[in-house]
């Protein structure tokens, strides 16, 4: 690792003593002088005695949550600049980060170097604004709660939390991309409610289901007589969402010449109803949404490249939900459980159901899953869903092709190896080597399914698996697997 260009203090806290000894050595090897606690107390003392340029830190330690007092310490310590780390992967924790005053959030497992790049961005800026109050806004009590509109844990969509966090306490414009049925509207809405402009309304439009006569009229509102049927003075969606926030979904189907009064609009801050001459100051936080390639509308002349600039100054980029298979068990069961608090017969998943919903490809994406999962609610009596109704109610289309084999067992288990690796977590469980917990984690997958395929018979498993009875049968008491039932009750979406 190459040396910092600008070396400083750095105190490292987090109770897993793996974790700190890794991060120290590496932050040392760049030529950091690095600190290590394991408390909230003991970075109490470190702060006074050793009195870092950068905290880096845990928000779970063994006396408290490393967020509590964050305010209160850069309120002290101005200067210094705060990465927090959590296997908290939610957004919002990322957004408590951000509103604490944290410098940079990063999810476990993270990466050395994206930590390292961290320190050295957070000591650049340091030396470039010592003295300036960087602190940002502790939120309300009502801002930020655990239901959250957004779910998911994966890397994909841990850069989605770090951009919204980074985002709610500016009127930047959002250009949020992404395929149908990926939650566009429900990133707008998470912005919307986490950020300043909450008290006031959330208008959403979709350009693909209005008329094209009449989008204009729709958003910029119209007099009366302006035309046929125009009884009465309306205001449009911008009058509409004054003080709030106006969403523009599936902006690539606005027509050019809605997009050029659109232009002039988000310029003046001003809109003129259709039919009228009076021009109306309106303030409003506009984030648009496409499925469409806007560059590709661009060179064919239906999109304005200069509207597309003005929209597209903070970029979210959403992942569909083939990118994100780690995501999908805990989306399925958090469907589950909102089907069930809307009335609905409270269903649970088996492992292998979870892991089968896992290989499908989604086409319809978190809209598709969702769509599944109440409709097995309704039509299943069962109040264990298996691997055999996943089956029954999804087209697998058949076996998966190499490539998606690759991108489901050998790809997403090689990141997960490697991000332990990353962090120094080698003994990830506490009873072992992180050689004895990868086949913790896939020799029981292999027994389950051999014994599947055999209907149970030990003797036809062990010979499909090519090892020998006696060896089948200790490796399924130590997993203690019923050769009888391949569904494993107990196993769910939640391991």
């Amino acid at each position: 690792m190459n040396m910092a260009t600008n070396p400083g203090r750095v105190l490292v806290v987090d109770d897993d003593q793996a974790i700190c000894v890794v991060v120290s050595e590496s932050l040392r090897r760049a030529g950091h002088s690095v600190k290590i606690a394991g408390t909230i107390a003991d970075r109490a003392k470190l702060l006074e005695s050793f009195r870092p340029d950068i905290l880096v830190t845990d928000v779970k330690l063994p006396d408290g949550d490393g967020l509590d007092d964050l305010n209160e310490i850069l309120a002290d310590w101005p200067d210094m600049r705060v990465i927090i780390l959590s296997a908290q992967n939610t957004l919002n924790t990322a957004v408590r980060a951000t509103e604490q005053g944290a410098f940079e959030y990063l999810p476990k497992p993270f990466d050395l170097n994206e930590l390292a790049r961290a320190v050295s961005d957070g000591m650049a800026s340091r030396s470039q604004s010592v003295g300036a109050d960087d602190s940002l806004a502790v939120p309300d009590d009502n801002q930020i709660s655990d239901d959250m509109p957004l779910v998911g844990r994966s890397p994909a969509m841990q850069e989605v939390y770090r951009t919204i966090a980074r985002v709610i306490q500016n009127d930047l414009t959002i250009l949020i991309l992404g395929e149908s049925g990926t939650g566009k509207e429900l990133v707008a809405q998470a912005i919307h409610r986490l950020g300043h402009r909450r008290a006031h309304p959330f208008i959403a439009v979709n350009m693909a289901a209005i008329p094209r006569e009449l989008i204009e009229a729709e958003l910029f509102g119209y007099e009366k007589g302006a035309f046929t049927g125009a009884l009465n003075r309306t205001a449009g969606k911008f009058e509409q969402a004054d003080g709030g926030t106006l969403f523009l979904d599936e902006i690539g189907d606005m027509p050019m010449e809605a997009q050029t009064r659109l232009l002039r609009v988000l310029q003046s801050a001003e809109v003129t109803t259709v039919g009228g001459s009076t021009p109306v100051k309106v303030n409003v936080r506009i984030i648009a949404a496409t499925n469409k390639d806007l560059s590709e509308l661009i060179e064919a002349n239906r999109f304005r490249q200069d509207l597309y600039y003005r929209l597209n100054v903070v970029p979210v980029d959403l992942p569909p939900l083939r990118s994100r298979r780690d995501d999908i068990p805990l989306l399925a069961r958090h469907f589950l459980d909102m089907a069930a608090n809307e009335g609905l017969p409270r269903k649970a998943l088996t492992y292998e159901a979870a892991q089968l919903l896992s290989l499908h490809s989604w086409p319809g994406n978190v809209r598709e899953l969702q769509n599944v999962m109440q409709r097995m609610a309704v039509l299943i009596r069962e109040d264990m869903i298996s691997a055999d109704i996943v089956r029954q109610n999804i087209d697998l289309g058949g076996a998966p092709d190499q490539e998606t084999q690759d991108d489901t067992i050998e790809n997403l288990l090689g990141e997960w190896v490697r991000r332990k690796l990353a962090v120094g977590s080698h003994d990830t469980d506490g009873s072992g080597t992180l050689h004895e917990d990868v086949l913790g984690l896939v020799e029981p997958i292999v027994l389950r399914e051999a014994l599947s395929a055999a209907d149970g018979n030990q003797i036809k498993a062990a010979s499909m698996l090519g090892i020998n009875r006696n060896t089948l049968r200790k490796k399924l008491t130590d997993y203690e697997i019923d050769p009888l039932d391949s569904r494993q009750k107990g196993y769910d979406s939640s391991e």
